[in-house]
C-alpha cells in the first residue's frame, strides 16, 4: 500500500504537524510488508518496553552502563520504572504537553536513554542532539524547532544555560526550561524522579504523529530538522535488524555513535529493546575499550564506523571478539581494505550498510556470506532503489548514477526548502553517484559533489582513498578535486602516515606511483598533503569541505 491517509493526530500542540512539507513534496511511502501493518494508535515506547513487561520479559537484562560506582544493568522493569518517572516529570513538574518539543542532550548511558523513551511515552516530539554541540548551533536547532525544554546532562549544562541568558547573543527566548540529570548525587530530575511510583499511562499516540526531528549531522550548510513518526521509528527496526541482522532476545549490542544520531539511535537503543535484547550505553569509546567491551559483555553486534574497524583490527588480537556476530559499519564508505583487514585479524565479515538521517536508518546493506567485496549490498526488504540519470530516467546495470530509494521511511524535512532537492518524483535522492549490478548489488562510488572530474575523467574521491588506505604507511586520508587551469580539476589528498614513516617528498612519489599500480594511472593524487590527522563530524564523518578549505587557503 502507497498511499495510506494520515491518521488524525493526537498532539495538544500541533507544531509539528503544522509544519511537515506540503503532501505533494512527500517520497512516495511504501508499506506492503506485513510487519509494517501498524495499528491507528502506536506509542514507541510501549512497543519498546512496555510490551516486554506484559510478555514476562520484565526481569530480563535491558540496559548495561557504568558510573562512578562501577559497572551496572537494568532490567526492563527497571527501564520502566525509570521511564514512567521522568515522564511524571515532564508532565506534572514542567507542565510540557503532547506535541512540544523536547531538547535531550547527553552523551550515551542508561539515563539519556531513559529519557528518550519517557519523552515518546508522553507524546513529546524528541530532539536529541549531539553533545559536542555549543550555543550558537543549539540556538538554531531550537529556534527551527521551537523547543520549549531540554533535558540535559549535568556536564554539559553550561552551553544550554547561555541559551537561558537573556543578554547572551545566543539568547533563544522559546527555551523556558532545562533540566540537568545524571550527576554524581543525583541532580534535580532524579529528585523529581523519586516522589512518583505508580506507572505511567502512555499518551495515545498515533502512527503518524510526530515523535523525532532529527537534525542533520552535515558537513555544510545549515543543519536540516527530518521529521520522523512513531511508525518510522517501528519501521527502521522491523527491516534492518528484522531481515539483515536476525536480532533475537539473546543479542547483546555496543558501539559508539550517539542515540542522537539516528544510526546510533536505531543501532544502540531501538533495536535491541525491540527484539527484547541488551545493549551497553557507554558515554565514550577509544578502539582499545570498544575491543574491551565486546569481549566482557559477549557483545554479539557492534556498531562504529570504518576508521574505528581499521582502527580496531590492529589490536583484535589481544582481546575476545568470538561472540561477536555482526559488525555493521555506516556514517561513511567502507574501504574495502578495512574490510579485508577486519577480516583477516578476526575472521569475522563486517556487515556494511548505507542509510542517513533523512530515511532514519540503513536501506542498502550485506551480511555474512552475502557480502561482496566492493559493494555495500542489496536492498533491504520493503525498500525499493534505482539508479538514475539527472532527468530521474533508470539508468542500465553497470552505468554510474544517482541514486533513488523509497520505502515505508523518508524525508520530511520541517520547514525547510530543500525539501525539494532531496524528493523528486517520488523518490528520495541521498546525493550518493551509485553503479548497480545485473543481480541488484550497489556499490558507492562518491557522494554526488565528491565526483571529481579531472580532463574529461570522471573520478570517485572515495576510490583514489580505498587504494591509498592499502599502502601500509598510511593511517587515513581524504581525497578532493580541487580547481587546476588545465584539467579543470586535480585529485588532491590528504594523508595521515603513521608514527614510524616520514612525510616527505620521496613519500609523495611513493605513494603516488602506488595508486598508479593499483587504480587506472589517471586518478592518482596530483597533490599530496600531509596532515596529523583528518577533519571529522562528531559521527565520524570525513568534512571533505574542510579539506577544501586547506586545499584552497593553505
Amino acid at each position: 500500500m502507497t498511499s495510506q491517509p494520515m491518521t488524525h493526530s493526537s498532539h495538544v500542540d500541533t507544531f509539528a504537524r503544522d509544519h511537515l512539507p506540503p503532501a505533494e513534496q512527500w517520497p512516495v511511502f511504501l508499506f506492503d510488508a506485513p510487519e509494517l501493518q501498524y495499528p491507528e494508535l502506536l506509542n514507541v515506547t510501549s512497543e519498546l518496553v512496555d510490551s516486554h513487561i506484559s510478555q514476562g520479559r520484565a526481569a530480563n537484562p535491558a540496559l548495561h552502563g557504568q558510573s562512578v560506582d562501577g559497572p551496572f544493568t537494568w532490567s526492563y522493569q527497571t527501564l520502566q520504572q525509570k521511564v514512567d518517572q521522568i515522564a511524571f516529570v515532564l508532565t506534572r513538574d514542567m507542565g510540557l504537553v503532547a506535541g512540544n518539543r523536547l531538547l535531550l542532550r547527553g552523551a550515551n548511558s542508561p539515563m539519556m536513554a531513559a529519557c528518550f523513551l519517557a519523552g515518546l511515552k508522553a507524546g513529546l516530539v524528541m530532539v536529541p542532539t549531539m553533545p559536542l554541540l555549543r550555543a550558537a548551533e543549539l540556538h538554531t536547532v531550537m529556534d527551527k524547532a521551537q523547543v520549549s525544554a531540554a533535558l540535559c546532562a549535568s556536564n554539559l549544562a553550561d552551553e544550554l544555560t547561555y541559551c537561558l541568558d537573556a543578554t547572551h547573543p545566543q539568547h533563544t527566548p522559546c527555551l523556558t526550561h532545562v533540566m540537568p540529570f545524571g550527576g554524581a548525587h543525583g541532580d534535580r530530575l532524579e529528585h523529581l524522579m523519586a516522589q512518583y511510583t505508580q506507572p505511567f499511562q502512555a499518551h495515545p499516540t498515533t502512527r503518524d504523529d510526530v515523535c523525532l526531528i532529527a537534525f542533520t549531522s552535515g558537513t555544510t550548510g545549515s543543519p536540516k530538522g527530518t521529521m520522523h513518526f512513531h511508525r518510522d521509528v517501528m519501521a527502521m527496526c522491523d527491516l534492518f535488524p528484522r531481515h539483515v541482522l536476525h536480532m533475537t532476545p539473546k543479542d547483546v549490542v555496543c558501539g559508539t555513535p550517539p542515540i542522537a544520531f539516528t544510526f546510533g539511535l536505531g543501532g544502540l537503543l531501538a533495536f535491541p529493546l525491540r527484539y527484547g535484547a541488551s545493549t551497553v550505553l557507554l558515554e565514550k569509546h577509544s578502539p582499545e575499550t570498544l575491543l574491551q567491551t565486546i569481549a566482557k559483555y559477549k557483545a554479539t553486534q557492534c556498531y562504529t564506523a570504518p576508521t574505528f574497524y581499521r582502527q580496531m583490527a590492529a589490536l583484535a588480537h589481544g582481546f575476545d571478539v568470538s561472540s561477536l556476530q555482526h559488525p555493521v559499519s555506516a556514517g561513511e564508505a567502507l574501504p574495502d581494505s578495512t574490510r579485508q583487514l577486519w577480516k583477516q585479524q578476526t575472521g569475522i565479515e563486517i556487515t556494511d550498510g548505507i542509510g542517513g538521517t533523512e530515511m532514519i536508518h540503513i536501506y542498502i546493506a550485506s551480511a555474512g556470506k552475502q557480502a561482496r567485496p566492493g559493494s555495500i549490498g542489496q536492498v533491504v526488504p520493503g525498500y525499493v532503489a534505482q539508479i538514475v540519470d539527472e532527468e530521474m530516467h533508470p539508468v542500465p546495470p553497470g552505468t554510474p548514477g544517482r541514486l533513488a530509494i523509497r520505502g515505508p521511511t523518508g524525508c520530511r524535512y520541517l520547514s525547510d526548502p530543500r525539501q525539494t532537492d532531496y524528493v523528486k518524483q517520488g523518490w528520495n535522492l541521498p546525493g550518493d553517484t551509485f553503479v548497480m549490478s545485473a543481480d541488484g548489488y550497489f556499490s558507492y562510488m562518491a557522494r554526488n559533489d565528491d565526483m571529481i572530474i579531472s580532463a574529461g575523467y570522471n573520478i570517485a574521491g572515495p576510490e583514489v582513498e580505498g587504494a591509498l588506505m592499502q599502502h601500509p604507511a598510511v593511517s587515513e586520508c581524504g581525497v578532493v578535486g580541487i580547481a587546476d587551469p588545465e584539467r579543470g580539476q586535480i585529485v588532491m589528498a590528504f594523508v595521515a602516515l603513521k608514527p614510524e614513516y616520514s612525510a616527505d617528498a620521496d613519500m609523495v612519489e611513493t605513494l603516488q606511483n602506488f595508486v598508479k599500480k593499483n587504480i587506472a594511472p589517471f586518478k592518482y593524487p596530483r597533490r599530496i598533503q600531509f596532515i596529523p590527522a583528518l577533519p571529522r563530524t562528531e559521527t565520524g564523518k570525513l568534512q571533505r569541505f574542510r579539506l577544501r578549505q586547506m586545499a584552497t587557503h593553505p
